[in-house]
């Protein structure tokens, strides 16, 4: 066995910053041993960050026509751009697609593709009020059929996340998502704050890409957004100054402990596409957004370490911003991820001060 030792970058473990160096034995953190140093030039030494929202990679987006070969490409794609543990994410699709996309993700984890958590549907199941770039023909709400299969997924895959609005399904459908394991995150929701309450009292957990697609923070109803900063759930946020505002992001990391950040990554992630289709619409790629061809946000143009940056520049301690991509999107799937700690598999990264990402490891292995 042979221990290296990675010495020169300050070391955070997923909640702290810990002494150096770290040490990485056939792939697995330790905390004995000696052997060869790998020194770095200062900045952070990581865990690999998690990203809970990610539509695609690569020039394709998760969709029917997704196998569980794509899927670990996929997987690869992201690890390169540092998230070495990833949520394949369906946009409202057809019951056929979805069905496609769960038996590609039960045998991707079946062969246990690294880097790859499970799966999280965001939709079909949604308010057409808040549709976003989602296609409105294809909302509708939760059948039997729906839920049966969603059940059945949650029983084989690692992770399954679904995101929904109260609009569309019952508080019963919500309570038997949740007991079952599924992580049931509220978005693309007007629901009322009350609406939003009862939906939590059900078993939701979680909500999708705080302040996007759903009920805002009003004076007389503190609607989806309300809820979400003060009720007992986990929230996504998409930190690119685009798609929330840099004093908003500041307002909601100071009111909740629960923010983890989510690329919302589509098809141009990790490519040089200057547009691609979602469900048959062009989105076009500019100035570092994705848009419809009528301006309406469909995804972002981001990725995690990126997103740490644009955290760290808002002033947040360099504990809480990289939390925000480690232990906390960890806690919202309840798994003991996102950490550099003795016995866990070494998939970290090196960041500068700013974030940028400078190399990434994955089992104790250099990808980039």
């Amino acid at each position: 066995m042979t221990t290296q030792l990675f010495t020169g970058a300050q070391v955070f473990d997923g909640v702290q910053f810990v002494p150096g160096p770290l040490r990485v034995a056939d792939g697995i953190v330790t905390d004995a041993g000696q052997g060869p140093e790998v020194r770095l030039d200062g900045g952070y030494l990581v865990p690999g960050f998690l990203d809970l929202q990610v539509n695609g990679a690569g020039g394709r987006m998760v969709d029917g026509s997704t196998t569980a070969d794509w899927l670990a490409e996929m997987c690869e794609i992201h690890a390169r751009l540092g998230a070495t543990g990833i949520l394949p994410t369906l946009i409202t699709d057809t019951a056929e697609a979805t069905a496609a996309v769960i038996a590609a993700g039960v045998e991707a984890a079946r062969r246990q593709v690294p880097g790859f958590l499970g799966l999280h549907l965001e939709g079909p199941h949604l308010d057409p009020r808040r549709k976003g770039a989602h296609d409105p023909a294809l909302i509708r709400p939760m059948t039997e059929a729906d839920l049966a299969r969603l059940l059945e997924a949650a029983r084989l895959l690692p992770s399954l996340m679904v995101t929904l609005a109260p609009a569309s399904v019952s508080a019963e459908q919500i309570g038997r998502l949740a007991t079952a394991g599924v992580v049931v995150s509220l978005g693309h929701s007007d629901c009322t704050h009350s609406e939003a309450q009862a939906a939590i009292a059900a078993g939701a957990s979680c909500v999708t890409h705080l302040f996007n697609a759903m009920s805002q923070l009003g004076n007389r109803d503190p609607g989806l957004v309300g809820a979400a900063l003060t009720g007992p759930v986990h929230a996504g946020l998409i930190a690119d100054s685009i798609h929330v505002a840099p004093q908003t992001m500041q307002i909601a990391m100071a009111a909740s402990d629960r923010l983890f950040l989510v690329s919302d990554a589509m098809a141009a992630a990790g490519s040089d596409l200057t547009e691609f289709t979602l469900n048959g619409r062009r989105i076009l790629r500019r100035d570092g957004r994705l848009t419809l061809e009528d301006g309406t946000l469909a995804g972002a143009d981001l990725t995690l370490p990126q997103a740490v940056g644009v955290v760290l520049d808002l002033g947040t301690p360099p504990e809480v911003a990289l939390a925000m991509a480690t232990s906390r999107p960890a806690a919202c799937l309840g798994r003991d991820l996102g950490r550099l700690i003795p016995g866990v598999r070494a998939d970290m990264l090196h960041l500068d001060r700013d974030g940028r990402l400078l190399a990434v490891w994955r089992g104790g292995e250099r990808l980039a």
